[in-house]
């Protein structure tokens, strides 16, 4: 059922209704009323309270309404027909509100920014070294531990996306190899790690890449590492001239994807 039926304009309601909210929350009040009754209680979704505030309100109008002339009297009694019904449904709805499905809570935007700038040196070949982050830009539902600086949490079970640049060096004259790959609470991810030849003394270039892993509620990821000679690192550079400062390391996080 809807307002256009019962011959009650936007026009009409406004001589008692201010908002256009109000408006509105009256023609999706009668145009629930069908749905109530054919879909079951526990199909519908409805604000038991403000339903009933809204039916009572109603009832309270619908006789000045016809008195003053602003509809007519068969549309009145359609409309108080209409009430009873809402009124009824919504009486028996707050009654059993408590078995209807929750309303989902909203998924908060994350966002963390974090670097480094101090140089990244495994002290042994072939072993894994998480990565480490010296500076927080922004934490927003994402954060870095501060004891275990490699630890970046989640406050919400989402998929994130985890974007990152490396700036490599290898200090030794023969090729060596960088492996990188993300690990989540302790477990290496599968299938997710690269490799990184770099060729010769002083052979910088930049790695960057990203991955997308679902993480739950006070998971923590880490950006590991391993090498085939300690020779290989990720270097952080200083300011120099017109250049800024160079991190070894550059991480952003975010669930909006």
């Amino acid at each position: 059922m809807t307002i256009r039926r019962l011959g009650l304009t936007r026009d009409q309601l406004a001589k008692f209704l201010v908002e256009h909210e109000q408006i509105r929350q009256f023609e999706l009040l009668f145009s629930t009323v069908d749905e109530i009754q054919t879909t079951g209680l526990d199909a519908v979704t409805l604000d038991a309270g403000a339903a009933l505030a809204g039916v009572n309100k109603l009832a309270g109008v619908v006789a000045q309404l016809a008195q003053d002339g602003a509809i007519e009297a068969s549309n009145a009694l359609a409309i108080a027909q209409a009430a009873e019904r809402a009124l009824n449904a919504v009486s028996e709805l707050a009654m059993v509100g408590a078995t209807l499905p929750p309303t989902p809570p909203l998924k908060r935007k994350g966002l963390g920014t974090f670097s480094s700038n101090v140089d990244q040196v495994a002290l042994l070949p072939n072993v894994a070294y998480p990565v480490t982050f010296d500076t927080v830009d922004v934490e927003r539902g994402v954060w870095r531990d501060s004891v275990n600086t490699s630890r970046i949490y989640v406050a919400d079970g989402a998929f994130y996306n985890f974007q990152f640049s490396a700036q490599l060096d290898n200090t030794a004259p023969n090729a060596r190899i960088m492996w990188i790959w993300p690990r989540i609470s302790g477990v290496d991810v599968p299938d997710s790690a690269s490799q990184v030849r770099l060729q010769g003394n002083d052979a910088e270039l930049v790695a960057a890449w990203n991955w997308v892993l679902e993480l739950k509620p006070g998971d923590y990821f880490e950006l590991m590492y391993a090498v085939d000679n300690v020779s290989v690192r990720m270097e952080h550079f200083p300011a120099a001239g017109v250049v800024p400062e160079i991190p070894s390391v550059i991480l952003t996080v975010t669930n909006d994807i």
